[in-house]
């Protein structure tokens, strides 16, 4: 017992705030008494009595006085030394500064030409994707450098395993920005369209007006806006009637099952070839496309050059040349017809008709227009929804994407 009270005796009193710490031992128990400024060095006296051999347990009687200027002194002591430290390290940390921003401000100089990313990248959007980065990565290796130069490798290692975390964090947090970002990336590379090109994505249609760092705009058929998000672009399905100016339209008329279908094929394509609008190459065409109860359906193909002609309008026209030419022709374009079964047990009203002596009446034709008016023929295209596309891409100051000095995809 005597052993053990001297050793931790002079344990603390090398310990200046646990001098005052008073020691007793009984038969392996150890008792600590006297006086000390805080509950923290309290412990530590506690912590120390464990640790010495032959010592069982160890009760606390310590007083802790919480003395204002006892725990004031250590505090100011702790900022004298860190005071002190700065001032030795001023050179090293003046240095520090001086590699940081020379190496930060270099990077940023070198960012900020222009020029340089423009010769480097193929498109704008590219050329600030790339100068951001140069940015980015120079003010880091500044920071580097600089803690290097300190020799805070402790510190170094901390900041660039807090980073990856946080990297790691932040991609999971944003990944659908970035996937739509890099999806941007690849369709301002790839151009798979040019803004007013006629184009349906997945469900959507409409007048390409712009490519976006984050959206295609799209004005639709009737004329409103649509923004689809670029990582829908780049997966989806698109579909460009303008690429190819020719284009082919298609429709369907019957004749009555007792007519001949290739003399009706041949005096409806004779009508189509007639029109103007129609290309000759390739030339129109006909199949059977079906044969019902009571009649046979044709199926008519035909070309137009979009440049010069409105799909819809010239698909239109060219129906009504070939129903008038077929009607004209004599051929019957057939009606429904319906077939009544009377079970035999049904017997009719005395006076009443038979349904084989009921007579349909004789449909009304209209009297076709003696003067048709010029527009309805006029196939020209429609340009209302282009002239509304470029009004909008002159007076818009958003960074547009597609670029028409690059091949399209």
């Amino acid at each position: 017992d005597a052993q053990i009270q001297r050793r931790l005796a002079n344990i603390f009193g090398q310990i200046s705030e646990l001098s005052r710490v008073t020691v007793t031992v009984r038969d392996g128990v150890v008792i600590l008494g006297g006086e000390v400024s805080r509950e923290s060095q309290a412990e530590r006296a506690v912590n120390l009595a464990l640790r010495v051999q032959g010592a069982v347990t160890v009760e606390d009687a310590i007083e802790r006085t919480l003395d204002v200027g006892d725990n004031l002194e250590p505090a100011l002591d702790q900022l004298r030394d860190g005071a002190s430290q700065t001032l030795r390290a001023a050179p090293l940390i003046a240095v520090a500064v001086a590699v940081f921003l020379v190496i930060g401000l270099v990077g940023n100089f070198i960012a900020r030409r222009d020029g340089l990313w423009h010769r480097l990248a193929p498109n704008g959007f590219l050329a600030e994707l790339l100068a951001q980065s140069f940015r980015f990565v120079a003010w880091t290796v500044a920071v580097l450098a600089a803690l290097s130069v300190l020799g805070a490798t402790t510190l170094l290692g901390t900041v660039l395993g807090g980073a990856g975390v946080i990297g790691l964090a932040i991609g999971f947090a944003v990944r659908d920005t970035l996937e739509n970002y890099i999806s941007s990336i690849m369709l301002s590379l790839r151009q798979p369209f040019r803004a007013n090109d006629h184009v349906i994505i997945n469900e959507h249609e409409g007048k390409v007006v712009r490519l976006t760092s984050r959206a295609t705009v799209l004005m639709t058929l009737d004329g409103n806006h649509l923004r689809i998000p670029n990582s829908t672009v780049f997966k989806g399905t698109i579909l460009n009637y303008t690429r190819n100016p020719e284009r082919r339209f298609d429709f369907s008329l019957g004749v009555d099952a007792n007519d001949d279908p290739v003399a009706a094929m041949s005096t409806a394509l004779a009508a189509i070839r007639g029109l103007d609008f129609v290309l000759d190459d390739p030339a129109p065409n006909s199949v059977i496309s079906s044969v019902g109860d009571s009649n046979i359906v044709l199926l008519f193909v035909a070309w137009v050059d979009q440049r010069e002609t409105d799909f819809g309008k010239a698909r239109s026209l060219a129906i009504r040349a070939a129903k008038n030419a077929l009607e004209g022709a004599g051929f019957t374009l057939p009606e429904p017809i319906y077939r009544l079964r009377f079970d035999s047990s049904v017997t009719l009203p005395a006076g009443a008709a038979s349904v084989s002596q009921v007579a349909a009446p004789e449909p009304q034709r209209p009297v076709p227009p003696s003067i048709v008016d010029a527009e309805a023929l006029d196939v020209s295209p429609d340009t209302h929804l282009e002239e509304k596309v470029n009004a909008e891409r002159a007076e818009e100051a958003e960074h547009d994407l597609l670029d028409d000095d690059r091949p399209v995809e």
